[in-house]
């Protein structure tokens, strides 16, 4: 069984953040699997293991201080997606890099969002799919 069935943030700007994540999520292999217009966009593998973004309003206020750890299949991966972010207006929060203070074979990258939360990228070696 996955941990999570969806996880959603409050984002100021559902166009920007759309714009951003359509380009970042598929370097970690993840596709559109929910878009309700004007509203939320889900990416992931489906709608029971995604990641949402939704449009704040009155009854959703801007998500703060988030920090979410995707998981990469690989190092190349983790650097794909830092500098794909880069590309596309994220600002760095940690450069592609090994930390050993957190476990061994830890790789991971840390870049800001349109919205400032902290998004990660991680290929641990417990959890590759040689």
């Amino acid at each position: 069984m996955r941990m999570f069935n969806h996880v959603q943030i409050k984002v100021k700007n559902l166009d920007l953040s759309r714009n951003f994540y359509d380009v970042l999520m598929p370097v970690l292999g993840y596709e559109v699997v929910l878009d309700i217009t004007d509203i939320v966009v889900g990416y992931g593998t489906s709608v029971h293991d995604m990641f949402e973004i939704r449009q704040t309003d009155q009854e959703a206020p801007l998500s703060r201080n988030v920090h979410l750890a995707f998981n990469a299949k690989d190092t190349q991966t983790v650097d794909n997606f830092y500098r794909t972010a880069l590309e596309n207006g994220a600002k760095c929060n940690g450069k592609p890099g090994y930390r050993p203070e957190y476990e061994d074979g830890y790789y991971a990258a840390f870049i800001i969002d349109p919205d400032g939360h902290n998004i990660e990228a991680v290929c641990a070696e417990q959890n590759r799919e040689d």
